[in-house]
C-alpha cells in the first residue's frame, strides 16, 4: 500500500526542486540551542510551510546526522472521525521527494501493546498533520522509516495508554518520537501571544497530565495537544527528563500583519540524560597517549586543511576515542585567542569531533578571519573533552576552575568552558554574569527562574602544555 500525497501543492510545494530548496533554505537559516543528553522526541507544527516551516526547521535540524532511525509520528485527525488511535501499519508514504517505508515490525508491536491502538490506514488518506512532516524528515535523515499514528479527542487515560504502548514497543530500538501540533487558533493577536506563552510554559514543564488538564480547561491551546501529551508520556518512559522550547511564533508575526485570523506555532525538543563514557578502569579520563593522539589529529587536520584545502583521513588510537563525546578545539596565537568552536553534545566519535572542530575553529569562528598558512607555526592547539551536561538550580554549586557553564532562556544559549574564568581571574558571580552575556541575556539573568543553568566538566590539554 502506498499512501499518495494529499496536500502537496497546498501546504508545501509539489515541485521537487522548489520543495527541496525551500526546506534546505529553512534548515540552513536556523541554529537551535544545544541540548542536554540524547534527543528522544520533538514537537513541530503542521501548517503551510511559508507560515510554520521555519519554526519546524528548528526541531528537525536536531535530527541531522541520524541514520537507520524510525520516526514514530503522532498527530491529530482533522478529517476523519476516529474513536481509536489510528495506526498506518503497512506500506509506504509518498511525497514529491520519494517514498518512505513504514516500519511494519514496530507498528505491529505498538498495535499489539494496547487495544486502543488499531490499524486504520484509511483514516490517514486525506490528513495533513503528519504528511507535512515527511519532506523535512526526507531532507535531514539519510535512512529512516516511519510509524504514523493519529488521535481524536482521547481521554487522559487513552493518551497515557498510547504513550505507554509506544514506550514498550520502542525500548531497545533506535527511534525518535514526533508530535505534530499547532497552537492557538483564533482572531486575536493579543490572545494568541498570551495563550501560546502559557502553552509553551506547559510544554517546557514536561508534565503530560498538567498539559492535558490545562488543554481541557482552555488555559492552554493546541490542536494537536493530545498527541503531544501521548508523546510526552512515551518520551518520559524512554528516559527523557528535559524539555526545551526551541522556537515560538504565530502566523501574524510571520506575515507581518497584526490582525485577522492567527495560528500559533512552536517547536520543542525532549531529551534524556547522556550516559557517562566508561572505560576498563571505570574512569572517563583520557590517558596521556589518547590526549597526544587527539592533539596529533587536530594538528594534522589543521595543517592539511589550511595548506591543501583537504581534510586527512584519521583513525582512533583506542576504542574510547571512537566513543561519542562533546569536544571543543581552541586555537591560540602567541598566547591570544585565535578561534574556538566545539560540539557541546556527544554527536560524533571523539576523534572525528576533534578533526571537525580543528577545521571549524580555524575557518568558521565569526570573531576571527580564517587562519593563514603564515600563521600555522605560531598556532597552539588546545582541546577540551566535555562530560555530559548536568542541570542545576543553585548557582552556588558552580565551582570556578572545575565547571563549564551554559545559560539558556528560550532560544538563547551561551557557553563558557571551565578554563575561561580561571584565565580571566573571575569569581563565581562574574562567571555567571559573563555566561549570561554570552547568551545575549542581561548579566543578572542567572537570577531569573526562566533561565536554565547547566554545568559540565572538561578534560583540558594542549600542545603548549605538552612542552
Amino acid at each position: 500500500m502506498v499512501r499518495e500525497p494529499a496536500v502537496a501543492g497546498q501546504f508545501y510545494p509539489a515541485d521537487v526542486k522548489t520543495l527541496t530548496e525551500m526546506v534546505d533554505h529553512m534548515l540552513a537559516d536556523v541554529q537551535p540551542p544545544a541540548l542536554t543528553g540524547k534527543l528522544v522526541a520533538i514537537q513541530v507544527p503542521h501548517a503551510g510551510y511559508p507560515f510554520s516551516g521555519p519554526t519546524a526547521a528548528c526541531a528537525f535540524k536536531l535530527l541531522q546526522g541520524m541514520d537507520s532511525v524510525t520516526v514514530v509520528m503522532v498527530g491529530p485527525s482533522h478529517q476523519a472521525f476516529i474513536d481509536k488511535a489510528a495506526v498506518f501499519g503497512k506500506g509506504k508514504w509518498k511525497t514529491p521527494l520519494g517514498e518512505v517505508a513504514v516500519d511494519e515490525e514496530l507498528a505491529k508491536a505498538i498495535v499489539a501493546g494496547d487495544e486502543f491502538l488499531v490499524e486504520m490506514p484509511e483514516a490517514h488518506r486525506t490528513e495533513h498533520s503528519l504528511e507535512v512532516e515527511v519532506p523535512f524528515l526526507q531532507r535531514v535523515l539519510k535512512s529512516f522509516k516511519i510509524v504514523p499514528i493519529m488521535m481524536l479527542q482521547p481521554s487522559w487515560e487513552e493518551c497515557e495508554r498510547v504513550g505507554k504502548a509506544i514506550t514498550r514497543a520502542c525500548k531497545g530500538r533506535k527511534v525518535v518520537l514526533l508530535a505534530s501540533s499547532d497552537l492557538y487558533h483564533g482572531n486575536s493577536y493579543d490572545d494568541a501571544k498570551e495563550t501560546d506563552s502559557v502553552t509553551c510554559g506547559f510544554l517546557a514543564g514536561f508534565d503530560p497530565k498538567a498539559l492535558y488538564d490545562a488543554l481541557g480547561q482552555r488555559k492552554a491551546q493546541a490542536c494537536g495537544g493530545d498527541p503531544i501529551v501521548a508523546v510526552m508520556v512515551a518520551a518520559r518512559g524512554l528516559g527523557a527528563d528535559n524539555a526545551v522550547v526551541l522556537a515560538q511564533t504565530n502566523s501574524n508575526d510571520v506575515m507581518g500583519e497584526k490582525g485577522g485570523y492567527c495560528v500559533g506555532y512552536s517547536s520543542v525538543a525532549f531529551s534524556a540524560p547522556a550516559k557517562a563514557v566508561s572505560d576498563d578502569a571505570g574512569s572517563g579520563d583520557l590517558t596521556e597517549a589518547e590526549k597526544q593522539s587527539l592533539l596529533e589529529i587536530a594538528r594534522s587536520t589543521l595543517e592539511s586543511h589550511i595548506r591543501k584545502g583537504k581534510v586527512p583521513e584519521v583513525k582512533p588510537l583506542t576504542p574510547r576515542l571512537a566513543e561519542k563525546r562533546g569536544a571543543f578545539v581552541t586555537l591560540h596565537k602567541q598566547g591570544m585567542l585565535r578561534g574556538c568552536i566545539g560540539y557541546v553534545e556527544a554527536v560524533k566519535p571523539l576523534y572525528q569531533a576533534v578533526s571537525d572542530m580543528a577545521v571549524s575553529a580555524s575557518t568558521q569562528d565569526p570573531r576571527f578571519p580564517p587562519v593563514t598558512v603564515k600563521e600555522l607555526a605560531d598556532i597552539d592547539i588546545e582541546i577540551t573533552v566535555l562530560s555530559p551536561l548536568s542541570r542545576i538550580s543553585d548557582p552556588e554549586s558552580v565551582v570556578v576552575g572545575k565547571h563549564g557553564l551554559i545559560m539558556r532562556q528560550g532560544y538563547r544559549s551561551g557557553l563558557l568552558l571551565p578554563q575561561v574564568p580561571v584565565e580571566q581571574g573571575w569569581d563565581r558571580e562574574t562567571f555567571l554574569e559573563h555566561t549570561c552575556l554570552k547568551a545575549g541575556l542581561g548579566p543578572d539573568a542567572w537570577k531569573d527562574k526562566a533561565t536554565q543553568m547547566f554545568v559540565f566538566t572538561g578534560q583540558v590539554f594542549g600542545e603548549a602544555k605538552q612542552e
